[in-house]
């Protein structure tokens, strides 16, 4: 996955609003915007605008339905994130396996 969009993914996820308006669509499933407000305690308009980041990171889709615009999650992209901390896990345990061997040997 390109570099742009896991910086997207990365600053959609970073805002706590966008996180908890994202993690309720994931466990309930597709909302209405008015639903959504109703959970976030934030404006409406506060909450379209977080939908609208969400959107653009590719981490909620939109079903119009007359006047009415249903959300739902949109999870696949989160992949990007969960091989990039794969990366960085093996990458950090093989510096510590690495620091800890230089101190033994230093103990020695």
């Amino acid at each position: 996955m390109a570099q742009d969009t896991q910086t997207l993914l990365f600053r959609a996820l970073a805002d706590p609003t966008r996180r908890a308006i994202f993690e309720h669509l994931c466990r309930d499933g597709e909302q209405t915007v008015a639903a959504l407000t109703a959970r976030a305690r934030i404006s409406q308009p506060a909450v379209s605008k977080h939908l609208v980041v969400l959107k653009q990171a590719g981490l909620v889709k939109d079903r119009p339905d007359g006047r009415h615009n249903h959300y739902s999650a949109e999870p696949a992209p989160l992949k990007s994130i969960i091989d990039w901390s794969g990366e960085m896990t093996r990458f950090w345990d093989a510096r510590f396996v690495a620091l800890e061997d230089l101190l033994k040997r230093m103990d020695q």
